[in-house]
């Protein structure tokens, strides 16, 4: 089934932590929402519906004027052609490896976690927003590749640990000059104070989108 020391932005590709068919962007979440709420509903799980449960109902929406509702649409709509376009780049990178594009995504998540200790399989699986069992599945077919590595935790058997192979690490160093080219020429309206600014700003809106999830579903 197909989102600097840590990785600088873009070092190895424009990279969004998600994989399209599981992102939350503004025109998509609520698909999302209904597959989460269905599964509330049939009692899956309880004790994490519980905490889900009690985590919305600590969200506490500030009240603030009235928002131009056409702005908010337009916004969306921008929101939703950008994710799509950065699916695009991550296609393209991911084919010069011979990979796909989930596949791709699986080693900047390593690349951007890994402090040399390897990476768990939930944490990858967290930051792509998509179930353990599929990073799973796709992390074998990656390590037959050759572009990573998975070993069982000497401290928890139940644990794998994940990280890039030197084959991986050497064929992006090659291709890391021409994706700052490309970063340079997507950002070169945007001053690095700027950019920032603007990461930090979506940074707050995708907390308050988590935040939305978990009402909407309290609420449903």
């Amino acid at each position: 089934m197909p989102e600097p020391a840590r990785v600088p932005l873009g070092k190895f590709g424009i990279v969004a932590p998600v994989i399209r068919s599981y992102r939350y962007t503004p025109m998509t979440f609520l698909v999302v929402l209904e597959m989460k709420q269905t599964k509330v509903d049939r009692g899956e799980d309880d004790k994490g519906t519980q905490i889900l449960k009690s985590a919305a109902r600590n969200v506490a929406l500030s009240e603030t004027a009235p928002k131009n509702q056409d702005t908010i649409r337009r916004f969306a709509w921008a929101i939703d052609s950008v994710s799509t376009h950065l699916e695009e780049l991550r296609y393209f990178w991911a084919r010069t490896l011979g990979i796909s594009g989930p596949q791709w995504m699986i080693l900047m998540a390593l690349a951007d976690l890994d402090q040399r200790d390897g990476v768990p399989v939930n944490a990858v699986s967290k930051k792509l927003h998509v179930d353990s069992s599929f990073i799973t599945t796709q992390s074998k077919l990656l390590e037959k590749k050759g572009f990573l590595r998975r070993k069982t935790s000497t401290e928890d058997a139940r644990i794998v640990q994940m990280s890039l192979t030197d084959k991986t690490y050497k064929h992006l160093a090659g291709l890391a000059a021409q994706q700052e080219a490309l970063n340079e020429f997507i950002f070169a309206e945007l001053s690095d104070k700027q950019l920032d600014q603007l990461t930090n700003t979506l940074s707050g809106l995708k907390d308050r989108l988590e935040k939305a999830c978990l009402k909407v579903i309290v609420d449903a």
